[in-house]
C-alpha cells in the first residue's frame, strides 16, 4: 500500500432563515472535509459535522494528531488506522471532537478503499446497489413561517409534493400543548398516509417530564400513533431512557451524539432503545458504523441513521435492519452539506427511496470553489 497524506479544511455554511431546535438557535453549520490522498494521487473523502463553532479545532486535531497515525500505519489497513487512532486519543477526549475527527478520516480511507477498486461503498461492504427508504426530516422552529401549526402542515405538504410518505418533526421547543397541536396537525396533513416521528433533541430533563409529553403527542395522535419518540433524554441518562422506554407505548429512538462500539453496547445492553439512530460522521466512522450495525443485527434492533444520507445509503445497503435513512430537502436550507458537493453528488430520490450512487467510494466529490468560498480553516488544493 502506497503511502496516504491527509488535507483538511473546516467549512461554515451559513443557514439563511432563523432556525431553532429545543435547545439552541443555528446561524451556520460547520463541517470537517478530509481527502485522504495516495502516492498515485487517487482520492478519498470523508467528513464530519461539528455544529457551530468547532470546525476550526477538528481540523487541526486531524491535522496535528491524526495524520501522523494515518500515515504511520498506511500499511497495516483500515482496520489497525482505525485502532492507532483511537488510541491515540485516550488522552485527549476518546469521545467528542476526537470521535467525529476520526469519524471523517476513517471514512475517507474507506472512500479511497473502494475507489480503488472501482467499487461502490456499498458493494465493496457486501451490500448492493439496492434503493433505500427514506423519510422527510425536519419541522424545525422557524418564527419567519407562519403559526407553529401552519407552518408544519406546509411542510408536510412540500415533503408530498416531493414524494415522501414518512415525516419527522421537532418537539420539546415549545410548550408540551403547542407541540401537540404541531402534532395534530402534522397528521392532518399527512391525511392518513405514512408515518410521523417525533425529535426531541434531548429536551426534557427527565424521565417524568418526557412520559408527559409523549403521553400528550400520543394522544394527539389518536388511533394513527407514532413512528418514534427521539432523544427524548439526556444521551448520558441511559438508565432514564430504560425507564421511559419501558412505560412507552411508543417505541424510543436515539444515538446520534453516542459515539464508538462501547457506547451502542451500552444502549442496547440495558433494554433501553427500541430504534438505533448511529451517525457515520459521530460515532467513529465507516469502520464503526458497521460494527454497530452488526451489533444490531445481532439482537433485530432497527437501525434508522441519523443525518448524511449520502454517506448512510450505502451503509444501509449492506445492512440486513435497515429501517428508513434520514432525508432534508436541500431547498429547506436546514441540512445544506450538499451544497459544498458538485451537482452529480447530489443525492437523487423518488417516491421516499434513495439508491447508492453506482460511482466509485460514495460517489461524493466536493466542489472547490464552493468549499473555498465557505473555508474558514485548513488548505484544500485544486
Amino acid at each position: 500500500m502506497s503511502r496516504i497524506s491527509l488535507e483538511v479544511v473546516a467549512v461554515a455554511v451559513p443557514v439563511v432563515i432563523r432556525t431553532r431546535i429545543a435547545n439552541r438557535e443555528l446561524d451556520k453549520r460547520e463541517y470537517v472535509l478530509v481527502r485522504a490522498i495516495d502516492d498515485d494521487g487517487l482520492t478519498g473523502v470523508g467528513y464530519t459535522y461539528t455544529g457551530t463553532n468547532a470546525g476550526a479545532s477538528t481540523a487541526r486535531f486531524i491535522s496535528e494528531v491524526l495524520a501522523n497515525v494515518v500515515a504511520g500505519t498506511d500499511d497495516e489497513g483500515i482496520t489497525a488506522t482505525w485502532e492507532a487512532m483511537y488510541h491515540q486519543s485516550l488522552l485527549v477526549g476518546r469521545r467528542g471532537l476526537a470521535l467525529r475527527a476520526m469519524s471523517a478520516v476513517d471514512m475517507a480511507l474507506w472512500d479511497l478503499a473502494a475507489r480503488r477498486v472501482a467499487t461502490p461503498l456499498a458493494v465493496h461492504l457486501g451490500g448492493s446497489l439496492r434503493p433505500i427508504p427514506a423519510y422527510a426530516s425536519g419541522g424545525y422552529y422557524r418564527p419567519s413561517e407562519g403559526s407553529w401549526t401552519q407552518a408544519v402542515v406546509d411542510e408536510i405538504r412540500l415533503n408530498i409534493e416531493h414524494g415522501f410518505v414518512d415525516h419527522k418533526i421537532k418537539v420539546g421547543g415549545l410548550s408540551i400543548g403547542e407541540d401537540a397541536d404541531r402534532v395534530r396537525a402534522a397528521l392532518d396533513a399527512m391525511d392518513g398516509r405514512g408515518r410521523l416521528a417525533l425529535d426531541a433533541n434531548n429536551a426534557y430533563p427527565s424521565p417524568a417530564e418526557a412520559l408527559r409529553a409523549l403521553h400528550a403527542f400520543e394522544a394527539a395522535a389518536g388511533e394513527v400513533g407514532l413512528w418514534w419518540f427521539e432523544e427524548p433524554l439526556s444521551v448520558d441518562d441511559v438508565e432514564g431512557l430504560r425507564r421511559l422506554q419501558a412505560r412507552a407505548h411508543t417505541p424510543i429512538a436515539t444515538g446520534e451524539i453516542s459515539q464508538s462500539r462501547y457506547e451502542f453496547r451500552q444502549l442496547i445492553d440495558s433494554g433501553a432503545v427500541d430504534v438505533l439512530q448511529p451517525d457515520v460522521g459521530v460515532l467513529g466512522g465507516v469502520s464503526e458504523f458497521m460494527r454497530v450495525v452488526r451489533s444490531a443485527e445481532t439482537y433485530q434492533i432497527p437501525v434508522a441513521p441519523h443525518w448524511h444520507a449520502n454517506a448512510h445509503v450505502h451503509l444501509m445497503a449492506a445492512a440486513t435492519t435497515t429501517l428508513t435513512i434520514e432525508h432534508f430537502l436541500l431547498s429547506k436550507d436546514i441540512y445544506n452539506f450538499e451544497r459544498l458537493l458538485t451537482p452529480e453528488s447530489v443525492l437523487p430520490f423518488r417516491d421516499g427511496l434513495v439508491a447508492p450512487s453506482s460511482a466509485p467510494g460514495f460517489g461524493i466529490d466536493f466542489d472547490a470553489e464552493a468549499v473555498r468560498s465557505f473555508m474558514i480553516a485548513g488548505e484544500w488544493s485544486a
